[in-house]
């Protein structure tokens, strides 16, 4: 499973595919949501495109996502808290 619930806090497992033609959720690999993410991955730009991305696709400020592992890394840990909306393509059930 690529999402788990800690309370109201949203914890996803991502691998991250920059330099991308857009921002986008891809597939589920290997428990990992896959997204992809136009910016490159130089001076923390792929970090940042993707809370950006994030916060509008869960629709919450983006200071209540973090990069909880991983932020120099393909693969991370990413926390949401109190996502506003669940993106029905994602298949995320409410906790």
């Amino acid at each position: 499973m690529y999402y788990q619930w800690k309370e109201s806090v949203l914890i996803l497992s991502c691998r991250i595919q920059t330099r991308a033609g857009t921002d986008e959720f891809a597939e589920v690999v290997d428990d990992c949501l896959k997204i992809r993410i136009k910016a490159a991955p130089v001076d923390g730009d792929a970090n940042q495109q993707l809370i950006r991305f994030l916060s509008r696709q869960f629709k919450v400020p983006q200071k209540r996502i973090q990069i909880v592992s991983g932020a120099n890394n393909r693969r991370k840990r990413i926390s949401i808290e109190q996502p506003g909306y669940l993106p029905p393509a994602l298949g995320i059930k409410e906790h």
